[in-house]
């Protein structure tokens, strides 16, 4: 290899290394947490508290929804990704410039620890839903909602139950509290086995899922 080459790659492996990385390994209650930050301006009690509710949440759904989810989740504070959130294959990426704003938005990370715990693969089911779940997850096991001003909608006319999110999470909170508590749970497990259909409304409520926001949209109360 010539000189040249070697001293292009030297200043190459220098560079990336330079950047603004460091990753911190946790273990605890069983699962192993690897934190990725590359944001050298980002508080660690920021850091601190998002490890916190990573323990809080990640085994209670863990427990509640699928034992058999990952023992193993990467966090990484990105400052190149451009969305809030996104979770793929084990891997949650904030975007670093979304906790600068919204401190107090921790359970962002309920939220998409929930997708890890949701495991649906390919062809599982809408994805209107699985979002739902998230959120309806983010609502029950959140443990910092109210002081990020996160809460499901009021009803509006202009909703549908496939606008996912908080408004198909506060769809899911209503059916549990008039039709079944099992809603979601059987939901997921549903959607994880790849056997949920569109029949599954009917089965588990009784009533069809356009039955069922007819009769929310007549009295939405939760």
């Amino acid at each position: 290899m010539k000189t040249t080459s070697i001293i292009a790659l030297l200043f190459l492996c220098f560079a990336m290394s330079s950047k603004a990385q460091k990753t911190t390994t946790y273990n605890n209650h069983g699962y192993k947490l690897i934190f990725v930050n590359y944001d050298a301006t980002l508080d660690s009690n920021e850091q601190a508290r998002m490890v916190n509710t990573f323990y809080i949440v990640y085994p209670r759904l863990a427990k509640t929804y699928n034992p058999k989810t990952l023992k193993t989740v990467t966090i990484v504070i990105d400052t190149t990704y451009k969305g809030v959130a996104e979770t793929a294959n084990g891997k949650v990426t904030v975007n670093y410039l979304w906790m600068h704003k919204h401190p107090e938005d921790i359970d962002v990370i309920t939220h998409e620890v929930m997708h890890i715990v949701q495991d649906y693969g390919d062809s599982s089911g809408p994805g209107w839903l699985t979002e739902g779940i998230a959120d309806y997850a983010r609502y029950k096991f959140g443990i910092n909602n109210a002081a990020a001003n996160w809460k499901l909608p009021e009803y509006k006319s202009t909703q549908n139950y496939t606008d996912a999110y908080r408004v198909t999470a506060r769809f899911l909170v209503w059916i549990e509290k008039n039709y079944n508590p099992n809603t979601v749970k059987t939901f997921d497990a549903q959607m994880r086995k790849h056997t949920f259909t569109d029949a599954s409304w009917q089965q588990v409520t009784g009533k069809s899922l356009d039955d069922l926001w007819k009769t929310y949209i007549a009295n939405p109360v939760i």
